[in-house]
């Protein structure tokens, strides 16, 4: 796929966040979004992690409360950023609070794969809500969870696709309806 988009930065929204389960291309396809709209780009989990240390550690030794209070923290200092593109951890924008600030002034798209893609994605055994003897039933089993809530968001999806070419579509879509 050529790129030679040519993008207008007249963009009516103020940043792009991206949400979505793990492993459906938040961090990979946010950079080249940020790249072709000349945003800059913040991954929350790595915001978090090279703040606190690393999220396993955070969950094992503080539990998944701290780790959704700090979450809840970096939404509300990334809600006045501007021409930013947010990949967020990947029940962030579940919570409704965050959900409304860092909605508010964006435009958001909610990334998808197959349950059978993202395990083969996230196969680096570093995701702490996948611990355990069957990570595909609970890829499943934490989709299933959490489908209202991703379905609140426009839905991007990404199984069988290349990055450029999934971050290409979302910067169409926003030049196409602002």
């Amino acid at each position: 796929m050529a790129h030679d988009t040519v993008v207008n930065h007249r963009h009516e929204h103020a940043k792009v966040v991206l949400t979505g389960f793990m492993g459906t291309g938040k961090t990979t396809v946010g950079r080249l979004v940020a790249t072709l709209m000349d945003y800059e780009f913040v991954d929350t989990d790595e915001v978090i992690e090279s703040r606190h240390g690393s999220i396993a550690e955070i969950f094992e030794l503080q539990g998944q409360a701290r780790f959704r209070e700090l979450e809840s923290g970096l939404a509300q200092e990334l809600s006045t950023s501007t021409r930013t593109v947010i990949a967020t951890g990947g029940r962030m924008m579940l919570d409704p609070r965050n959900a409304a600030l860092l909605a508010s002034d964006a435009r958001v798209f909610c990334l998808v794969a197959t349950p059978t893609e993202i395990l083969a994605r996230v196969a680096d055994g570093k995701r702490p809500l996948l611990a355990g003897d069957d990570p595909a039933s609970r890829i499943e089993e934490l989709l299933a969870e959490r489908h209202a809530g991703y379905s609140e968001f426009e839905a991007i999806e990404t199984s069988g696709r290349s990055p450029i070419e999934i971050a290409a579509e979302i910067v169409r879509l926003i030049e196409d309806r602002g």
